[in-house]
């Protein structure tokens, strides 16, 4: 099958960062979907996996955002049958969605929404596991809490993660939600999807917080440049209020400056189910068909940003080489031809 690849770490202008190779098609296992691939989307993991592993021997074949057709079904696989169409986000130890064929554990996909053609559908799977469970597994902003109102601060609000959690925090909870956005189009943007206050997180952000006078910030969703933002988020955060992080540090965190106001600091990382076959490894499975009915509900909207064109290896170069430049709105979608 035909399928994007690479043998070494490279810059992306290098013409063998990626490169079209023909490979074996996979088998599906017993928990497995087989899935014919329509279209695809890119994430700023592709780009840090492509430079920080080489595969050992032959290709290696990344991607991690994916809708397609089920084509075979394994003995232990539930609620599927060939034919159904399908969304989601794979798994990071495992071949990825840059090909024409893919077989994925059944417990981390469902169903796609009907209402959304594949370029839109494939913009969403990976950032909506990453917002939901940051949201609701980490920060918790549905538990009791002791703060009478949450006030929920989504530092880069535009990118991929921040337009779905903007999203699902907006429908799905009480929050207030203050999103950053430095540029009039990203601004734009993250008003659409209903975040109730934007700032920019290009000026200080305590300042602008004051002025909204909603009271402090009892949680903090930094999806980006987190070094940057961590010792002022511990200035303006409430008492007993949660900073959570999905991105790797540039600098080490200094811990001690939560100590006084015991905030507590979370890790979201999408592939930890996946990765160690948790037993509630279902879990994706279930919050991909919730916010699936989401979607067709019309609570919430695809963050399509760009379609990049058919995949292959220049498309992808140029879809790996705009996430790079860190200004990308939305996500970036490529389609799987026949």
């Amino acid at each position: 099958m035909r399928a994007v690849g690479y043998q070494r770490s490279l810059p992306i202008d290098d013409p063998k960062s990626l490169e079209d190779i023909e490979i074996d098609k996979p088998t599906a296992g017993d928990h497995d979907l087989l899935v014919k691939v329509k279209a695809i989307a890119v994430n700023p993991v592709d780009t840090k996996i492509r430079m920080r592993a080489e595969p050992d021997s032959g290709y290696k074949v990344i991607g991690w955002d994916a809708v397609g057709e089920v084509v075979e079904t394994g003995s232990k696989v539930k609620g599927f049958s060939a034919g159904d169409r399908v969304w989601y986000a794979g798994d990071l130890t495992r071949p990825g969605c840059n090909a024409e064929y893919q077989a994925v554990d059944y417990r981390i996909a469902s169903h796609a929404p009907s209402t959304l053609d594949d370029t839109q559908a494939a913009a969403m799977p990976l950032t909506t596991i990453t917002a939901w469970e940051l949201l609701f597994d980490r920060l918790q902003i549905d538990a009791p809490s002791p703060h009478k109102k949450r006030n929920l601060l989504i530092i880069g609000g535009a990118g991929g993660v921040g337009s779905i959690l903007t999203q699902l925090a907006v429908q799905l909870t009480n929050a207030t939600v203050i999103a950053t956005a430095s540029r009039p189009e990203s601004q734009q943007w993250v008003k659409a999807l209903g975040a109730h206050h934007v700032i920019d997180h290009s000026k200080p952000l305590g300042e602008q917080i004051e002025s909204l006078g909603i009271g402090q910030v009892t949680d903090v969703a930094c999806l980006t440049h987190s070094e940057q933002y961590f010792e002022q988020s511990m200035a303006f955060m409430a008492p007993q209020g949660r900073f959570s992080l999905i991105d790797d540090p540039a600098e080490p965190l200094d811990i001690r400056l939560m100590k006084q106001k015991s905030i507590s600091l979370h890790w979201e990382f999408m592939y930890t189910r996946s990765m160690f076959t948790t037993d509630d490894m279902i879990k994706q499975q279930e919050l991909l068909q919730s916010v699936a009915n989401l979607v067709d509900n019309h609570q919430v909207r695809s963050t399509l940003g760009q379609n990049f064109g058919p995949m292959n290896a220049e498309n992808l170069r140029k879809a790996h080489s705009a996430l790079e430049t860190h200004k990308t709105i939305g996500k970036i979608v490529l389609t799987v031809e026949e």
